[in-house]
């Protein structure tokens, strides 16, 4: 499967981004998805997780209360909406895909996106 995500921008503390993930190639509800983030200097973290159906979800702790992951295997697309953003929020996000469960650990993950970049200003 190949990963497309996008999304990403510019926006002050406090503003809302929706990131979206389009998969191609395969069929969309073999898999489970993922976003991760980088931020400089820093080591690739979980954010959030889905599994195929989209009745679990799964959110790293910077994540919790502010993000909400969706997926709509018909579109083959999996949404994250990003509120109530902070300065610590800016990274380049990945979306990543695997056929199991979701995972936090970014090794478990086969299918990459090529990331898209978020910049919350203060």
């Amino acid at each position: 499967v190949q990963l497309q995500a996008s999304g990403g921008g510019l926006v002050q503390a406090g503003g809302s981004l929706r990131l979206s993930c389009a998969a191609s190639g395969d069929r969309f509800n073999r898999y489970a998805v993922a976003w991760f983030r980088r931020s400089t200097g820093k080591e690739r973290e979980f954010v959030s997780a889905i599994n195929w159906s989209g009745a679990s979800t799964y959110y790293g702790d910077p994540a919790k209360g502010r993000f909400r992951i969706s997926r709509d295997n018909a579109g083959n697309t999996v949404d994250l909406q990003m509120n109530s953003l902070k300065p610590e929020d800016s990274a380049v996000y990945y979306c990543a895909a695997r056929k199991a469960p979701p995972r936090e650990e970014d090794s478990f993950y086969d299918y990459w996106g090529q990331g898209t970049q978020v910049t919350v200003s203060s």
